[in-house]
């Protein structure tokens, strides 16, 4: 079982700029965050995930960090974050930074040198190559549309850049660079973090002497992503790392780790590894990609069997020999009602029912703001209203292809990042609570009837069916370390699962749709001791026959059976 706190640990992602703003400037702040620390704690969090405050021009909302060991302007402070550090600590919560070591900002004191001459000592932090036959380099595609090469006219050389041109790679080939970064990551533990959200950290080595990417016929691939993708080397950087800073702190670490599967995965987190405790995993975000290299913004529906096939795969692998992060939504995907749920006509027994699904299997659950609320996607009208760089520049290719505007919009209310961005609804004012100024982006207009204050005050709110989920998961162990067992494996409505632990066994029952399917419960649960209902997001009936039960749309039920007949 090898107990660890982190496993144990519920997870809250804080998109900062969004969260809460302070000072009325629009943007959210780590003062803000302070506001409302009691709140999270109220909810059960223990671990806060936030993502970058650093220094920052904030092409990618922090993503490009000009300095390490700075606070971005409008967060506030370094000042303002030892506070928060103290007053999570002193509730007993714990704070995971968000660490970006593939790339930096242009702006970066590193690459403003690297960029000024062939000869500066700090050319090679970065990744310079001459072109090809008037061209760049290779033929490599960048994860924010185009070449992953930028020709910079001063030395008529080009750089290495995966995700903006404002975003140069470094080059983890250079030990100057790793020493520099890895003493930046002490001086953040030795101020108190406890742990780190490690993004990109799978695209930290590129594949020798850059070769232009071929598909199996000999064609260009859309994305090269096995040419900068999980290499060998990541590992022995990733041991390194461990080895020389992070083994001497009780810390949480998570890998950002796109395009693999999870024996792969157990290369970063399985038992004996020396690297990080947990990866995200992105299979599950693929389900409604038309195919594998279609990218994300060609959609097509999803289906049920093929999500219990991903996640069984995971949960399957990984027991006993590593450890899962769990998450439906992040800051970089769709809101999880609005893709996995349904935010129209059921958003909050749906959003119940996912709750229900992540936080019952095994692995630590990871809530992204809003997501404990029922926050849904946005359809804003105009792409004026939109600020992700991502979506903007999907909207530039296409509209240069002569795509019709209304196929371009559809596809950016579904997919863009920007959907999980807009502002926190903490009550039913304007703005929904979040500031006093005007937001940096427009906040849902549903915020009237999706907000905070409203959720606390509803004992039947998606909220406060949360709070009951997380105290669950505090109260048995059989719901952080039980071993999962996969029921009705090709049923297309009802995802049914077990986990047992020693003497304790759950039946989670989930019904992913509208309709009402007839759950039939397996013979080995009717001839056993009668079963505790632990938790439902409707009301269960007394006259209920588990024998074979009717289930309500979206409904969700989590039964205990104690397997030995005690109680």
């Amino acid at each position: 079982m090898n107990p660890k706190w982190w496993k144990e640990s519920i997870a809250y992602q804080i998109y900062p700029i969004s969260f809460m703003d302070s000072n009325g400037d629009g943007k959210g702040d780590l003062r803000g965050v302070l506001s409302k620390l009691d709140y999270l704690q109220d909810l059960g969090v223990d671990v806060i995930w936030i993502c970058p405050i650093y220094k920052s021009p904030n092409h990618d909302n922090g993503y490009d960090i000009s300095d390490y060991c700075d606070i971005m302007k409008e967060f506030g402070t370094m000042d303002d974050f030892d506070l928060l550090l103290r007053e999570m600590h002193t509730r007993g919560m714990k704070l995971m930074m968000d660490l970006v070591l593939n790339h930096t900002s242009h702006e970066h004191p590193w690459f403003v040198e690297s960029r000024s001459s062939k000869d500066n000592p700090k050319r090679d932090y970065y990744i310079w190559k001459k072109g090809k036959n008037g061209g760049p380099p290779n033929n490599w595609e960048s994860y924010f549309s185009g070449s992953v090469w930028e020709l910079d006219p001063r030395t008529d050389e080009y750089y290495l850049h995966l995700y903006s041109r404002f975003q140069p790679d470094l080059n983890w080939e250079n030990p100057a660079v790793i020493d520099k970064l890895h003493e930046m990551v002490q001086w953040w533990l030795k101020k108190g973090v406890d742990g780190f959200r490690f993004d990109a950290i799978a695209h930290i080595v590129k594949a020798e002497g850059y070769p232009d990417a071929l598909n199996p016929g000999g064609t260009p691939t859309v994305r090269a992503y096995d040419m900068f993708s999980n290499l060998e080397h990541v590992h022995t950087l990733l041991q390194n790392l461990h080895d020389q800073v992070l083994y001497y702190y009780d810390i949480m670490t998570v890998g950002e780790t796109s395009g693999l599967g999870p024996e792969q995965a157990l290369d970063y987190v399985g038992d004996g590894r020396r690297e990080l405790n947990m990866t995200f995993q992105f299979e599950h975000m693929n389900l409604d990609a038309a195919s594998p290299g279609s990218g994300k913004w060609d959609v097509v529906p999803w289906k049920l069997t093929d999500l219990k096939k991903i996640i069984s795969n995971w949960q399957t692998v990984l027991h006993d020999r590593g450890w899962n992060a769990n998450y439906l939504c992040n800051h970089d995907q769709p809101r999880s009602v609005s893709r996995f749920g349904n935010d129209l006509y059921y958003r909050i027994p749906s959003a119940k029912m996912l709750a229900t699904f992540i936080h019952m299997l095994e692995g630590t659950p990871y809530i992204y703001q809003g997501e404990e609320i029922g926050m849904t996607n946005v359809a804003f009208e105009s792409i004026d209203d939109y600020r992700d760089v991502e979506t903007l520049n999907y909207y530039e290719e296409k509209r240069t292809a002569g795509v019709p505007e209304a196929d371009i919009m559809a596809a950016i209310h579904t997919k863009s990042r920007d959907n999980a961005r807009t502002p926190m609804q903490w009550d039913d004012g304007e703005d929904g609570g979040f500031t006093t100024g005007v937001p940096w982006i427009r906040v849902n207009s549903n915020s009237r009837e999706i907000n905070v204050a409203n959720a606390v005050k509803d004992p039947d709110s998606i909220y406060n069916y949360y709070k009951k989920l997380i105290q669950l998961r505090k109260q048995h162990q059989v719901i952080v370390y039980g071993e999962y067992g996969l029921l009705l494996e090709e049923h297309p409505e009802i995802y049914a699962y077990t986990r047992t632990l020693e003497d304790q066994r759950l039946l989670v029952i989930l019904n992913f749709y509208e309709h009402d399917p007839v759950f039939e419960l397996p013979e080995e649960f009717q001839a056993a001791e009668k079963l505790e209902l632990l938790v439902s997001n409707y009301p269960a009936a007394k006259e209920d026959d588990l024998r074979s039960l009717k289930l309500r749309p979206y409904e969700a039920r989590v039964y205990l059976q104690h397997l030995s007949g005690k109680a």
